[in-house]
């Protein structure tokens, strides 16, 4: 059933704009294996560049409660598609290290800005039924992970090279400006209509890390799996870059399942603990085979358990602060940018001096601490909850 669930001018914009960005964020990845190439970096300077992106990202959970609560979710949600734009633009026109990473901070600020005020006005606006809002739109988001390597493969065949790949999220944002930009959207985040800052409740901070464990899983894979399809499996760059398709149509292929999972309210857990599971089982075959058939499978499987990691998380963290969307979304970001710099750079830094495969091992020891995280927080909301119920009653 479906029951409560309606979309609006608002919903698609922000579908629109988290699938946008999304191309950038899951191009990064193999864009990264090609710009190696051209500039002759190491893993470690590799890693970094997924740190910087990552400490952008980290910036808008400092700053995107008191930028919403001051200038409204229409501003911070376009004013930063300029800015994601004007990276995206530097990234492709630079040729050098520095260059780049410049880009790469203002990529990731201003996209998950984008994303993070697309996310509060799907909160704001479906309430209780986030859960799908947010795996819907993360299909969306999924869609453009899978075309976004094929893309730049395609385009690596082309005078303009993968970067010209790198412009269609530009062009998507202006048409998305051009059709919605008069949308009537929440004016700011739920939170403001309760008075003062609330302190975020125990159960929110454990699955807000929950949250931050299952972007390091996937972007650990997102930037170093066509490394490790290369150094393990024998592909070629480009080839590796292109394969990486595979794990992202095992995202979509979960979030497509996962939505007709979510059109019932209440599963979020479970299905949180579903996606645990297939991601341990298909990254343990994705990491110790080294047949490319084999590897290419796991991949996929990893992309099916990591699917939904990520939108049911987020609507777990949410629903477990009532009345505080915007410091819970800022919260996620903030310690979803933290892990995001320690585990790939960490990974990056361990590979150039033990080997890439063995560096891998740092995502069964992320699979487990979100198994750990996602029971300590649920069993927090449960209490609360049932704590909340007695007091009503009495």
């Amino acid at each position: 059933m479906t029951e409560g669930f309606s979309r609006h001018g608002a919903t698609t914009l922000s579908y629109g704009a988290i699938g946008a960005y999304a191309f950038w964020l899951y191009a990064f990845g193999p864009v990264l294996a090609l710009l190696r190439t051209e500039l002759h970096f190491s893993y470690a300077v590799l890693g970094a560049y997924s740190a910087l992106w990552s400490g952008g990202a980290a910036l808008v959970g400092l700053s995107f409660t008191s930028a919403s609560r001051r200038f409204g979710l229409r501003q911070v949600l376009w004013w930063p598609v300029l800015g994601a734009c004007c990276g995206a633009a530097i990234l492709i026109t630079a040729r050098s290290v520095a260059g780049t990473m410049a880009a790469t901070v203002l990529l990731g600020f201003a996209g998950t800005m984008v994303l993070t005020a697309s996310q509060s006005v799907l909160s704001d606006v479906h309430h209780e039924r986030r859960d799908r809002a947010f795996v819907e739109a993360n299909i969306g988001a999924a869609v453009c992970a899978v075309v976004a390597p094929v893309a730049l493969g395609v385009f690596q065949g082309t005078p303009a090279g993968w970067r010209g790949a790198m412009v269609l999220p530009a062009l998507a944002f202006a048409l998305l400006y051009l059709g919605y930009r008069h949308t009537s959207l929440p004016e700011q985040p739920s939170s403001e209509a309760r008075p003062g800052r609330q302190r975020l409740p125990a159960a929110c901070w454990l699955l807000a890390m929950l949250v931050a464990a299952g972007i390091a899983i996937e972007f650990c894979v997102v930037y170093f799996g066509a490394e490790l399809l290369s150094a393990s499996d024998g592909l070629a760059t480009s080839t590796a870059a292109t394969a990486m398709a595979v794990f992202y149509a095992g995202i979509l292929a979960g979030r497509a399942g996962g939505a007709g999972l979510t059109s019932r309210a209440g599963l979020a857990a479970r299905l949180v603990w579903l996606s645990l599971g297939l991601t341990a089982a298909g990254f343990g075959a994705f990491w110790l085979t080294h047949q490319p058939a084999a590897a290419l499978t796991g991949l996929f499987v990893t992309g099916l358990g990591v699917a939904n990691l990520y939108p049911l998380s987020l609507a777990l963290a949410i629903q477990a602060a009532p009345g505080n969307t915007d410091a819970a979304n800022a919260l996620t970001q903030l310690l979803g940018g933290v892990i995001v710099i320690v585990a790939p750079f960490a990974l990056g830094a361990l590979a150039s001096h033990i080997g890439l495969s063995v560096a891998f091992a740092v995502e069964p020891v992320l699979i487990v601490s979100s198994a750990l995280l996602l029971a300590g927080g649920t069993r927090l909301a449960g209490g609360a909850r049932a704590a909340a119920g007695t007091l009503r009653r009495g």
